[in-house]
């Protein structure tokens, strides 16, 4: 008996998936982030701190592997606690960053798939 050759779709999307929380670093405005800060709830203490450093180096260097890799989709959060720190005071600098890093990808031919709400939220949506 042949083996069969399979064949993708010349338009399959090889993609990854990543949570804003879990790569970009450095977020105390949401949720998580004070719950880890409390301690007992992750194994060991450990807390997400810098986690990749996508606020900083760390997209561009992974977007990079990414791309040399052949990725043609990743999905990614926008953190709303970034974006919106405050009850209705929006971070321009937020929202460029977000700009900056879905046009990177573009360019790395990378076509992003955007998640709204990724199961963090504001502080002050909490409190």
């Amino acid at each position: 008996m042949a083996k069969a050759t399979m064949y993708f779709p010349s338009d399959f999307k090889w993609a990854a998936a990543t949570s804003s929380h879990q790569v970009e670093g450095n977020n105390p405005n949401n949720d998580w982030w004070v719950w880890e800060q409390n301690g007992g709830h992750v194994r060991d203490g450990q807390k997400s701190g810098l986690a990749c450093d996508w606020w900083g180096a760390g997209f561009d260097r992974d977007m990079d592997f990414a791309a040399q890799m052949n990725q043609t989709g990743h999905r990614l959060s926008l953190e709303w606690s970034r974006i919106e720190p405050t009850e209705g005071q929006w971070d321009t600098a937020a929202i460029d960053r977000y700009r900056y890093m879905l046009k990177a990808m573009r360019q790395r031919g990378i076509e992003p798939m955007v998640t709204l709400h990724h199961f963090t939220n504001p502080v002050w949506v909490v409190e």
